[in-house]
């Protein structure tokens, strides 16, 4: 069943006049709206892969992956019941995180044909007492009523490999390795890591030596000026 946000980020990307759930070909598409496809995807990108990497062979795309800033945790006392308490989550996500889902979808963007839209949101999301489909119960099982859009903080659009080398902080070396970005984002080395894999997959980064045991990375010359 499609949730309070996704409707919503569905109508803010596609507008309300929009032919939703079309059919086109093999598979369902969340919008059409100005010669463009929109998809919004919530789950990971890897799930939409193939279909994306098909779409845009034919068609221009715009697929929406949305990151949650900020959770506010709404929990009731059983499905539709009484209100039992709300606060907010500490996870918080960031620009950054969407490299958690770009290192399993190099092999679609860039494309020409495709737009990479990602806006961090703050949501709520209304939960009550319960099992869900899991097979084995565990101590404070929930299930997820519904969640709603309370804001969109901001958004980033990517469509070639130099918009995602804007994200690199200023200050680093001409050739870096990831400790070095790792310092100068203040993130651990594995977001750094992911970002770098995907630079490199796809041609903004190269490859130009070593320093010890850790692989040197240099922009390549289309995207310096990025």
């Amino acid at each position: 069943m499609e949730t309070s946000l996704h409707k919503a980020l569905k109508e803010h990307y596609a507008g309300k006049r929009a032919e939703t759930e079309v059919r086109l070909g093999r598979y369902i598409i969340d919008a059409v709206a100005r010669g463009q496809l929109i998809e919004v995807q919530w789950s990971g990108l890897a799930a939409i892969r193939d279909k994306i990497r098909t779409l845009c062979d034919d068609h221009k795309v715009r697929v929406v992956k949305p990151i949650v800033a900020r959770k506010k945790v709404v929990r009731r006392d059983k499905k539709g019941g009484e209100i039992v308490s709300a606060r907010y989550s500490p996870k918080r996500g960031d620009v950054f995180s969407v490299f958690e889902e770009l290192v399993h979808f190099t092999n679609v963007f860039p494309h020409a044909n495709l737009t990479l839209e990602i806006p961090l949101i703050e949501i709520e999301e209304i939960r009550y007492p319960g099992h869900g489909k899991r097979r084995r119960r565990r101590e404070n099982d929930f299930v997820v009523e519904d969640q709603h859009l309370t804001e969109i903080v901001s958004s980033h659009r990517f469509r070639k490999a130099a918009d995602l080398v804007r994200l690199l902080p200023r200050g680093l070396p001409r050739q870096f390795h990831t400790g070095n970005l790792a310092e100068k984002l203040a993130r651990p080395r594995w977001i750094a890591q992911k970002m770098v894999y995907t630079l490199h997959k796809t041609g903004a980064l190269g490859v130009v030596g070593k320093e010890g045991n850790a692989i040197l990375y240099q922009r390549t010359p289309r995207t310096k000026a990025a």
